[in-house]
């Protein structure tokens, strides 16, 4: 079976910045593989195009563009917001919330967002919501473990369930 739309994809990857010579970013083994619902738009388009059509034991290498990838560093994306938004019972945790380190919060929709703390101000907090990754180019290296059919269940959450995926 190929990888293809409404497929539950099982990889292993490395991601390296720049070329099969960069840093490595992320490593994904066999003893925890990523398993993924294929083609619902969920992941990078540009990498989704070069793994579709790959069968199970089928090994794949290839660059995406940082336009391909997380798209270039915005300054929209650096803000300034309050400290009392970090604060718990009146006081913001220094270690958690100190300069290079990244917080999770909540975009307007409630999703979980990474944020990178620049600098602290008397009144507020400068933070980088940019994707980590946003200005490189990304080189991806890896092996198609299984290829199966997603449920009906599945295609309806939008997700995968039972082993590497959402569990009930």
């Amino acid at each position: 079976m190929k990888v293809g739309k409404n497929k539950v994809v099982t990889l292993t990857y490395t991601l390296r910045s720049d070329d099969e010579n960069g840093k490595i970013e992320q490593k994904v083994d066999k003893e925890e593989p990523f398993v993924h619902l294929f083609g619902i738009g969920t992941l990078l388009p540009v990498f989704e195009e070069n793994l579709d059509g790959l069968n199970p034991k089928d090994k794949f290498s290839f660059k995406l563009t940082a336009e391909d990838g997380y798209g270039n560093p915005s300054d929209e994306m650096i803000i300034e917001l309050e400290k009392k938004i970090f604060e718990i019972d009146g006081k913001i945790d220094e270690e958690k919330v100190a300069i290079g380190k990244t917080v999770t919060m909540q975009d307007q929709n409630g999703n979980p967002l990474d944020g990178k703390v620049l600098a602290i101000k008397d009144e507020g907090i400068i933070m980088d919501f940019n994707h980590p990754l946003a200005g490189k180019n990304l080189y991806f290296e890896g092996e198609i473990l299984d290829v199966r059919d997603a449920s009906e269940e599945e295609l309806s959450h939008a997700h995968v369930h039972g082993a590497g995926g959402h569990q009930h």
